[in-house]
């Protein structure tokens, strides 16, 4: 290994997360949303399950962690899901893709920590088809019950009652392009461009799956990042380093308030 590459090797062992999400802020009680690139970190010994318990044992045993765990190839190909299908298939697609077992069905595309997350012991798991959370601590059954077909980020979903609970969010080597609560604020926010949208799952009802369209809010990231880039500016909110990944760690209901204004007056 030339010298170059061992001063930039960055390895972390649990104990030295532990510590370094304490000095970021992290304290015990708190219910955080962690969006996370487990890469962005450098060499983690132990890899997805080290951070997982690093950040369960921040937050303790009053604690909750809660994750993405969204299969967002469970909609309409439509949509554009399934760009790597010809439109021929479509038909296929809808009357065969697997329905929705919060159980089995992988969090597609969510980071192999949220994959693993999914399936730790006392996890739960919303129902929502497509855009799951999973949870594990104090809040968990709370934050995943409930997750309605047509109110994906609005009241009575994770993401709202995140905010009910005045929670965290947490982005380890992300950024606000994935910042799923700025969604909700979307919800909230009055702007002429708000609409309505049909998507459709496979599901199962009682016990047999169907392929069920729903009505839902039509939501829209492509500004998250200027957004972002505006709160962090205003609220001079800190990002901190851990190996090689930027931290940021933001009260949820302090973003979600100001997101909304934001798009009030920026969004069309």
């Amino acid at each position: 290994m030339s010298a170059a590459s061992e001063e930039t090797r960055v390895i972390w062992t649990r104990d030295e997360l532990v510590e370094a999400f304490r000095n970021i802020g992290l304290q015990e009680g708190q219910t955080v949303f962690v969006h996370t690139s487990l890469r962005s970190l450098g060499y983690v010994v132990g890899g997805a399950e080290t951070l997982i318990r690093a950040l369960l044992e921040v937050v303790g045993i009053d604690g909750t962690i809660m994750m993405p765990s969204q299969t967002w190839k469970n909609l309409d190909p439509q949509t554009g899901v399934h760009w790597e299908a010809p439109q021929a298939w479509w038909p296929i697609i809808r009357e065969h893709w697997p329905a929705y077992d919060k159980a089995l069905t992988p969090a597609i595309g969510m980071s192999v920590v949220a994959e693993m997350f999914r399936k730790w012991p006392g996890a739960m798991r919303s129902d929502h088809p497509a855009r799951s959370v999973a949870a594990v601590g104090k809040h968990a059954a709370y934050l995943t019950e409930g997750h309605d077909l047509s109110c994906i980020f609005g009241p009575g979903s994770p993401v709202d009652k995140l905010y009910g609970l005045d929670g965290h969010v947490l982005l380890i080597g992300v950024g606000h392009d994935k910042n799923t609560s700025l969604h909700l604020a979307e919800t909230r926010a009055d702007f002429p461009s708000k609409t309505m949208t049909e998507e459709s799952s496979a599901i199962l009802v009682d016990g047999k799956r169907r392929w069920v369209t729903y009505s839902t809010q039509a939501v829209d990231d492509s500004d998250f990042v200027r957004l972002g880039e505006a709160y962090e500016r205003e609220k001079q909110l800190p990002i901190h380093r851990v190996g090689h990944a930027e931290i940021r760690f933001m009260r949820q209901r302090e973003l979600v308030d100001w997101a909304t204004a934001w798009m009030e007056r920026n969004r069309a």
